[in-house]
C-alpha cells in the first residue's frame, strides 16, 4: 500500500473546495447585488409613489385655494351688497324724517322770522334765516327746544344788518339731534 499516491486525490479535494468557495463568494456576490438592486429598485418605488401622493396633495391644495379666493370674493360681494342694503334702509328712514323737519320747522317758525337757508349733515342741521328782531330769534329758538324733532339749537351768529325792509337780524344757527323724537324723560335728562 505504500505505492498508493494520495496526493492527486487531495489535491482534487482542494480544487474542489477551491471551485466551491469561489462558487459560494460569486453566489454571495450576486445575491448581495441582487438584493441591493432589488432594495434600490424598492425605495425608487416608494419614492416615485410618495411623489404621486405628493403630486395629488399639491393639486388638491390648489383646488382649495381657489375655493377659499372665491368664498373670499363672495363674502366681500356680501359685505358690499350689506353695506347697500344698509344705505337702502337708512335712506328709506330718512325719506320721512326731511319732510318732517321742514314740516315742523313750519309749525314753529314764529311771526317776523324768514329762513334763507337750510343744510342738513347726519343728525344737525344749519338754519340761516333773517328776524324783524333779536327777540323773534330768541322765540324761534325756544320754539326749536321745545319741539319734538328739534333738540340742543345753538346760535351761532347774530348780526343786525339793513336790508329793503329795514334794519333786520340775521342769524345762522345748529341744530342738533334732529330728526330723531325724544322723549319727555330724555328731553328733562338733557336740559
Amino acid at each position: 500500500m505504500s505505492g498508493i499516491n494520495l496526493l492527486p486525490w487531495r489535491e482534487e479535494l482542494r480544487e474542489r473546495r477551491s471551485k466551491q468557495m469561489v462558487a459560494a463568494a460569486v453566489g454571495t456576490w450576486v445575491f448581495a447585488g441582487v438584493l441591493v438592486l432589488g432594495a434600490y429598485q424598492y425605495m425608487e418605488m416608494r419614492k416615485d409613489n410618495q411623489n404621486a401622493r405628493n403630486g395629488f396633495l399639491r393639486t388638491e391644495i390648489a383646488a382649495l385655494e381657489d375655493e377659499i379666493k372665491e368664498i373670499d370674493a363672495l363674502k366681500k360681494r356680501r359685505d358690499e351688497l350689506i353695506a347697500r342694503m344698509q344705505v337702502i334702509q337708512d335712506l328709506q328712514q330718512n325719506r320721512t324724517e326731511l319732510v318732517r323737519i321742514v314740516d315742523d320747522l313750519v309749525r314753529i317758525l314764529p311771526e317776523g322770522v324768514f329762513l334763507t337757508g337750510l343744510v342738513r349733515r347726519d343728525e344737525v342741521v344749519t338754519v340761516k334765516g333773517r328776524a324783524q328782531s333779536n327777540a323773534r330769534v330768541s322765540a324761534f329758538m325756544t320754539n326749536l327746544e321745545d319741539s319734538q324733532w328739534f333738540h340742543d339749537p345753538e346760535l351761532d351768529v347774530i348780526n343786525v344788518v339793513n336790508d329793503a325792509s329795514g334794519r333786520v337780524s340775521a342769524f345762522t344757527l345748529e341744530i342738533k339731534r334732529a330728526g330723531r323724537p325724544v322723549a319727555e324723560d330724555d328731553r328733562r335728562r338733557s336740559g
